[in-house]
């Protein structure tokens, strides 16, 4: 891990994901142990789980400090713009294809 920050509606967080272990084997040992932590210490109320879904983003070498800039920013960030029209605005402008809930 190299930087993350928790919003109240998400996550950003910067790994080197080593090469014998899948996005999705990192995302579930990610919000595994942090909701097996969290229900653990009786953080809140109630029990701790996880939305479905996520976010992956291979990030050049050469990017690594602006993204590590941005994360350590997240909270003047989202004052300004909310996750949820930098999200579109992030799939619009890399052309990428929003799968809703449904379709899984």
């Amino acid at each position: 891990m190299r930087i993350n920050y928790v919003n109240p509606d998400h996550v950003h967080e910067l790994i080197d994901l080593p090469t014998n272990v899948t996005i999705e084997e990192a995302v579930q040992l990610l919000k595994g142990s942090s909701s097996h932590w969290i229900n653990s210490n009786d953080i809140i109320k109630g029990k701790f789980a996880w939305g479905r879904g996520y976010g992956a983003f291979a990030v050049s070498q050469s990017n690594l400090e602006a993204v590590c800039r941005y994360i350590a920013s997240q909270e003047k960030h989202h004052r300004v713009r909310t996750f949820d029209d930098e999200l579109k605005e992030f799939v619009q402008r890399h052309g990428l294809k929003w799968r809703p809930d449904e379709s899984r």
